[in-house]
């Protein structure tokens, strides 16, 4: 097995998950980017309980692109305080290989 990177966040419009992805693809600072469906979050912000929709986005990368996905989904995040979560996993190594690929033209 070896080692890629799953990053992801949630934003609130599903125009704004595409263009995430998009852009990332495009730099190659991804090798794919997935848009799932809207999702309702619920949590706290400035002391009161909210729920909105959101659209999730999960990009998988290279461990070594991680840092400048993540400084690109900063870059052009439309909350206040950016969610982005990375979570390095095991896959097999010719997926491993297709996103290094993708990712290191």
């Amino acid at each position: 097995m070896e080692e890629i990177c799953v990053v992801t966040t949630v934003v609130d419009e599903r125009s704004v998950a595409g263009g995430l992805a998009d852009a990332a693809v495009a730099a190659h600072l991804a090798a794919c980017a997935q848009v799932g469906g809207q999702v309702d979050s619920t949590y706290w912000w400035q002391q009161r309980v909210e729920t909105n929709s959101e659209w999730s986005v999960q990009f998988k990368t290279a461990p070594d692109r991680v840092g400048a996905l993540v400084g690109q989904i900063r870059a052009n995040y439309p909350y206040d305080v950016p969610e982005i979560l990375v979570n390095r996993v095991e896959s097999n190594p010719d997926y491993a290989a297709w996103i290094h690929e993708q990712t290191h033209p």
